[in-house]
């Protein structure tokens, strides 16, 4: 059964605003840990530690300059509008986004995916895509990027830890797509403008209505149709890693113990530092 999750509106500064989707317990959104749908147009979250799942940033096209991203191991990347960047945090890292264009606008998505469990310790790492390579289906009155997973057939080059799909869809008004999710996976949806209907139910940043669909035990198609003045929404889908969640912000680990080593690692200076 169709549930609907609300955003949470936050502001850091004059600089940075964004929509929250956090689920109310680590269940909610499993494999995923949250999602911050976000503009920033100047320097607003100093250098932090990740440990124990991957952060993941994409860029709407519209963005006004790209994502000038860089960590503790010596990766130096710019994320292009449209472009997507992993970070494996793994055992831990140092890293930082800012954007490209100081006073220029980035939109993006900070995606937190966790790791299953016998990956959380790993060497971090980091994967990038290009704009260019992030595949495009287009049908009548809709435009669908696939920069993680895949969909009609349609595969995203990247291979991460986590395997999700990540879908950036573009309706004109009345437009209808139809989605499926397969079996066994959770699928939920962020209006990121506009509003829209799935399944017949209408959802939009107005009311800040995030809809979520729960794990089936056979694969289900449903229709999501763009709403009087459009919409571009964005489509998250992960098989659950059903396992405990134990964090303490910036760090999350299915034990205790890994949590508390990775913690005193990163204020030995172990995870490196910029």
């Amino acid at each position: 059964m169709m549930t609907t999750v609300r955003m949470q509106r936050a502001n850091r500064g004059a600089h940075f605003r964004a929509y929250r989707l956090h689920g109310a317990n680590p269940t909610q959104l499993d494999p995923f840990m949250g999602i911050d749908h976000a503009w920033m147009s100047e320097p607003t979250f100093p250098p932090h530690p990740h440990a124990g799942f991957s952060a993941v940033t994409y860029l709407f096209l519209d963005s006004e300059t790209g994502i000038a991203n860089r960590d503790s191991n010596g990766n130096r990347t710019l994320i292009q509008p449209g472009g997507l960047h992993w970070t494996a945090a793994g055992r831990g890292v140092v890293h930082e986004e800012n954007p490209a264009v100081l006073g220029s606008t980035t939109h993006l998505l900070q995606i937190f995916v966790n790791l299953p469990r016998e990956r959380q310790n790993d060497t971090p790492f980091a994967l990038t895509l290009a704009p260019q390579d992030v595949p495009v289906v287009t049908q009548p009155g809709v435009k669908v990027r696939v920069p993680l997973g895949s969909f009609e057939g349609v595969h995203s080059p990247l291979k991460p830890p986590t395997e999700v799909t990540l879908l950036d869809i573009s309706l004109e008004a009345g437009a209808e797509l139809d989605l499926t999710v397969p079996a066994g996976k959770r699928a939920f949806l962020m209006p990121i403008y506009g509003s829209a209907a799935l399944d017949g139910e209408g959802f939009g940043l107005d009311d800040l209505g995030a809809p979520i669909l729960p794990p089936a035990d056979e694969a289900a198609t449903h229709k999501l149709i763009g709403g009087a003045d459009g919409a571009k929404v964005a489509v998250f889908i992960g098989e659950p890693l059903r396992q405990p969640v134990l964090s303490n912000g910036p760090m999350a680990f299915a034990s205790q113990e890994h949590l508390i080593a990775a913690a005193a690692a990163y204020q030995r200076g172990e995870m490196g530092r910029l």
